[in-house]
Formats: C-alpha cells, structure tokens, sequence
C-alpha cells in the first residue's frame, strides 16, 4: 500500500517496523489471553530510544517533533502491535517539558529517557466526573512542605508499570474560585513512595487488553516541590497537551485503518468461493475500496495537524478533527475487515478480531466523538455551547 507521508521520516518508520517484526502476532496473543501487558515490547522500544523522541537532547532524548512520535505510533499500529502501554509517555510528556521546573526536568527527563523511570499514568478522570474533568473530587491539601492527597481516579491505564504519575488533583475548593477551571493542580507522584504510604491500585477487566486501573489515595503525601508549574493553574496545563495527545491518537488509528485494509485486500485476493476470488465481487471489493478512502482522507487532515503543531498554530480545530476521523477510519476499516473475512474474522488466530476489539476503543477514548463534534460546534461553528 502506498504510503502519503512515507516521506515524513521514513528511516525511523522503517526501524520501527523491524523492532515490531520480533513481536508477532503469537506475542500479542498471548498477553490477551492473560491480559498481560507487554514488558519485553514496551522495553525494546524503551531501549532503541523511540519513548524518549520529544524529549531535548540535552536531558538524553532524541529532541525530535511531534511528527517523529506519530510515526512511531502509526507504524507501531500498522505492523499489528499496539502502542496503548505506552504512547501516555509521549503524549503527556508535554506538561512537564512545558510547565515544569528547570529542577524537575534535570530530576525527571534523564531518567525518563534512559528509561530507568517510567512516566504512563494519567491520573486525571474520575467515576463521578467523567469528561467534566472540572467536577473532579481528588484534593490535595498543602501542609508544610508537602501536599496531602486523597480520592480516586478510574481508567487511569498503565498504572501498576508506571514509576510516575502525573496527577491532576483540586487545591482550591470549587466554591473559593471564580471559574471552574481554576483550583485545579498538576503534580508528579512517585509511585513507588505512593504505594508505601496510601496509594491502592485495582485492576479493571475490559474488552481489551489495556492494563487500566481505578487508582485510591488515602492520605497520600506528595512533596511541594512535585507540584508542576504554578498551583491552581494545572487545567490549563493538561489542556495544553490535548492537542498532541489527539494527533499521537489519530495516528495510531491510521496505522489500525491500513492494517485493517491490507488484511481484507489480502483475504479478498486470496479466498475463492465459487470458483473466483471473493474480492472479484463488488459486494466485498467496493467496502474495501470506500474504507481505503476514508483512511485517505483522515490521513490527510492528521497531517494537517502535525504541520500545524510544528509550526507552534492554533491547532485545536484539525486536532480534534483528525482524531475524530481517523478514529471513523479505523473503526469502518475494522468491520470492513471482519466482514471480508467472515466467519475466520472471529478467529484468534488471525489477530483481527484483536484488533477489532483494541481499535473501538478510541471512539470513546481518550475524548469520545460527541466531545468532538461539541467543540466543532462551539468553538469554530459558533454555536450555543451545548453542555
């Protein structure tokens, strides 16, 4: 399949695809039916420096754009890996590069790159709050030189592999702010110390192998100086990663989408029913052809959205966009595939109904459509805000 943006560094799509041929389908098959998370995978991509690519080179990462990491996603995606037990460092990484402290950055990125500290806990949704992230209940109350935590975080992934957490808990009461947006505070947790002191995380069970988690801080104490950048300003902090995290995403269901297609083209060229092979019969050839384009097309405003990033432009309209189509891309692809291949879709040994499964996800998550089309709708069509 040709490839748009193959020339949007193509060496490193290139090693990123050798790394993920020694992690074959049996690998991943495996870790889902034990709902494992993927160790040796995330290590070697740890090892071969593509966690570290939007760090400075000055702190041992690559020092690399945006661009580079969703290539690394999508040709992580398309060689039918999956980057969920990992991509948080890349996307999140953003907070601390951007609102920490020069201490926390000389403390945090060097180990972070080499690898000997884990940054892919998100502690930011909760069971009550959902999306209206300003409704959150987590406190942190300030005594002495250290913040006191309590509350809970849900779907928080990758929890129980990550040595940091970036959190982001209330430190001004909701009815002692002006907006609702502010009080809110961004900090580092070690997870490490936190387990020793107060910190609880339960696995959840979902439809995918994800490793996520409800995380439980009962009196947790998290030093001042963890606190990023100014306290009661942490909403504008997380916000300001979104658009990153929304592009990295949509580059990951654009890696899902083609490898969606490839396999049903595949399939359809190969299985003969009747005498002829099925994707001689416009039934099965056109829904191949009408994913293939779709893909295409949310590709192209993914790409869009990386020049813009780049180049440091309000990128918050073709950001949302890119995730809400290449996310539309993936999942008409997935059934277009599943589909193709009938009854062997369903099959494990063919990893698609695997894939199917891991690339629904992102309907809903990390923001689900309707958000999307409700920020579409305020913010660039000027419509009454609807919630």
């Amino acid at each position: 399949m040709q490839n748009i943006d193959a020339a949007r560094h193509p060496e490193i799509r290139a090693e990123v695809a050798k790394l993920c041929r020694k992690f074959d389908g049996t690998y991943w098959r495996d870790l889902d039916r034990h709902m494992a998370y993927p160790t040796a995978f995330v290590d070697a991509l740890t090892t071969a420096g593509y966690l570290s690519v939007l760090i400075p080179e000055e702190f041992g990462g690559a020092g690399l754009p945006l661009g580079a990491a969703a290539a690394i996603l999508q040709e992580i995606h398309l060689q039918g890996c999956n980057g969920g037990a990992c991509h948080a460092q890349m996307y999140i990484m953003g907070t601390l590069l951007r609102h920490g402290s020069p201490a926390q950055k000389a403390k945090y990125l060097p180990e972070i790159a080499s690898g000997s500290q884990r940054l892919q806990a998100f502690g930011v949704t909760e069971p009550t709050s959902g999306t209206d992230t300003t409704s959150i209940k987590t406190v942190a109350a300030r005594e002495g030189d250290t913040y006191i935590i309590n509350g809970q975080k849900v779907w928080t992934s990758r929890a129980e592999h990550s040595d940091l957490m970036l959190l982001l808990a209330r430190t001004t009461p909701k009815d002692k702010v002006e907006k609702r947006t502010e009080g809110l505070s961004v900090f580092i947790v070690d997870m490490t110390d936190a387990k020793r002191n107060g910190l609880t995380i339960k696995p959840i069970r979902t439809m995918m192998n994800h490793s996520t988690t409800e995380v439980f801080f009962d009196n947790v104490r998290v030093p001042a100086e963890n606190l990023v950048g100014e306290v009661g300003k942490g909403f504008r902090y997380i916000l300001s990663g979104m658009n990153a995290e929304r592009i990295l995403i949509a580059s990951e269901c654009i890696g899902d989408a083609k490898w969606f297609i490839d396999r049903a083209r595949n399939y359809a060229k190969d299985r003969t029913v009747f005498g002829r092979a099925i994707g001689q019969n416009q039934g099965v050839q056109f829904p191949i052809a009408k994913a293939y384009a779709n893909m295409r097309a949310a590709e192209l405003v993914v790409e869009r959205a990386i020049d813009q990033f780049e180049a440091d432009e309000d990128c918050g309209e073709m950001a949302n966009m890119a995730k809400m189509l290449a996310a539309d891309a993936a999942w008409e692809a997935a059934n277009v595939c599943i589909q193709t291949h009938g009854g062997f879709g369903f099959a494990e040994e063919y990893d698609i109904e695997r894939k199917f499964r891991e690339t629904r996800l992102y309907q809903v998550a990390p923001i689900s459509t309707n958000l999307i089309l409700s920020y579409l709708a305020e913010h660039v069509l000027d419509l009454p805000r609807s919630y």
